[in-house]
């Protein structure tokens, strides 16, 4: 079975085309700009190995994005399909799909209903995901398709983790609790650790770090998630690239009356102007970061030591939470290339038998970085969320 991937955002669409059964990406791309002048469409042929070709046409909407899509696989020069009809189902990212789904799900109309009700919980994203379902609908009338949500992986948490001590009423209205995010990742990476552990999940506790410019930590605890450090929104949980991750909640009504900035501006600092960009001055990437820090910059050293820092106790909580911990897992761009962060972050964990080998932590790709007597293993798994999302569309789509 071949499956389309599509992650929809407000002016833009990626798209994976994956052969399911040999687990092989045939093409992918990004379509920018829809809507907007100078759109066009960036498109790989992986299995011809041909690199990336740019196609330049006017997309008015998600749905001419879909048919350029369509005509790019299909194209005899540089697609890879004969025709639409080889396109087995469509896996769609969803960012948010609050309680209402606890799993990937096959779309139906009543599914439509239930993402336009979550819609509140994540204003920027789930409108445009929404716009990329019902363009593939119109254009694949005959295609299953399946939502497979951010959120999702998360809703197995129990209540006294995703709830907040804030008045019942606030849960039950507005639906104010924990939710979750980079779901889809967790779950990959935590199923790879399985695979590599060569044991049954439910005998696993595995903490998942997915790091890069958005990060979230996660305790796995027989295959099921038991918490997680992003929360109503991804604002919450380590300091990020630009967003603040945990702090004091009062900070926000006071900058409010000291500094007479507006809820909207107090929002913007603390997502857009925040992170390891704020406190560093120098930049959101990683990479910057510490080519300033060897450098002597004090304030980008200082970024790098909040963000492991914080990891670390996250960690250390979740191991606390849990039981114990079997596996430490490492994922998403810092995670997968940063050896010094990752160094920095598992030093000092010896007492809970974690022992990372520095010679092995420098390697990259799918790698198990333990020392040889540690007792916790260290691995660094790169993600692959499309996959995922290709592998919940399957097992629905066989399901049905």
């Amino acid at each position: 079975m071949k499956i389309l991937v599509i992650n929809a955002g407000s002016s833009s669409l990626k798209y994976q085309l994956i052969d399911i059964e040999e687990k092989n990406v045939l093409a992918k791309g990004l379509c920018e700009r829809i809507g907007i002048e100078g759109s066009n469409l960036q498109h790989t042929c992986v299995a011809k190995g041909l690199d990336k070709i740019k196609i330049e046409k006017p997309m008015k909407d998600h749905g001419d994005a879909i048919q350029m899509v369509i005509d790019a696989l299909i194209d005899p020069e540089y697609g890879v399909i004969s025709s639409m009809d080889e396109i087995g189902a469509v896996g769609h990212h969803v960012v948010h799909g609050a309680e209402e789904f606890c799993d990937s799900t096959i779309i139906t109309e009543a599914v439509m209903k239930a993402l336009d009700k979550c819609t509140p919980l994540a204003p920027l994203h789930n409108p445009p995901n929404i716009i990329g379902i019902r363009a593939c609908q119109k254009i694949m009338p005959n295609v299953p398709m399946v939502g497979v949500f951010d959120t999702a992986f998360h809703q197995t948490m129990p209540p006294k983790a995703y709830m907040y001590a804030l008045p019942y009423e606030f849960y039950k209205e507005y639906g104010i609790r924990k939710y979750g995010f980079h779901g889809t990742s967790h779950k990959y990476v935590s199923q790879k650790a399985v695979e590599i552990l060569g044991k049954d999940a439910k005998d696993l506790k595995i903490v998942t770090c997915h790091l890069g410019n958005g990060s979230s930590i996660s305790a796995v605890d027989g295959g099921k998630c038991v918490d997680t450090s992003m929360g109503f929104t991804p604002l919450d949980g380590v300091p990020m690239g630009t967003r603040t991750g945990a702090m004091d909640p009062a900070v926000v009504t006071y900058l409010i009356s000291q500094k007479g900035m507006s809820a909207e501006e107090v929002d913007a600092v603390m997502n857009k102007k925040s992170g390891v960009a704020g406190i560093s001055g120098v930049s959101s990437d990683f990479r910057d970061l510490s080519k300033a820090a060897k450098e002597g910059n004090e304030r980008a050293q200082l970024a790098l030591d909040m963000f492991t820092y914080q990891v670390k106790k996250d960690i250390g909580a979740y191991a606390a939470a849990m039981g114990g911990v079997d596996a430490i897992v490492f994922t998403a761009g810092v995670g997968e290339n940063d050896a010094s962060v990752r160094a920095a972050i598992t030093e000092g964990l010896e007492f809970m038998g974690v022992k990372i080998d520095p010679e092995k932590n420098q390697t990259r790709g799918t790698v198990d970085i333990s020392a040889d007597d540690s007792k916790v293993k260290t691995l660094v798994i790169p993600t692959d969320e499309e996959m995922m999302i290709a592998i919940d569309t399957k097992r629905l789509v066989d399901a049905q």
